[in-house]
């Protein structure tokens, strides 16, 4: 899990821009594009080489919110707590969550069997 700060954007991705640059094979290619960059006054401008712009696509792409996890069961929300309970809908995931549904299943069950008897 990423513990960076982000204080300044433009200064992110220069470092970002010096961690991958030596990597380079094609440091002289013709740009594929530009990332611009502003943040409290300061601009940044980036020319990307094939080799930085597939950088940053992979970064981009293999990155993970840390508030993310995962999707409900029942809603399809992804607003699921810490603990795993649905914002939107109120279920509850993981181990603890399945115990709780199949317990209240099973009541539920048996209280519909139990109230469709007629009492003598």
């Amino acid at each position: 899990m990423s513990t960076y700060r982000v204080t300044d954007p433009v200064a992110v991705l220069r470092d970002f821009v010096a961690r991958v640059a030596p990597y380079d094979p094609e440091p002289d290619a013709a740009p594929v594009g530009v990332v611009d960059v502003r943040s409290a006054g300061e601009a940044g401008t980036v020319p990307l080489t094939p080799h930085l712009a597939r950088a940053l696509a992979e970064a981009l792409a293999g990155y993970r919110d840390p508030a993310d996890r995962g999707r409900c069961a029942g809603c399809g929300g992804r607003r699921l707590d810490e603990n795993l309970h649905c914002l939107d809908c109120g279920r509850l995931h993981g181990v603890l969550g399945e115990v709780i549904a199949r317990q209240a299943e099973q009541v539920r069950l048996r209280d519909g069997a139990g109230s469709a008897e007629t009492p003598r």
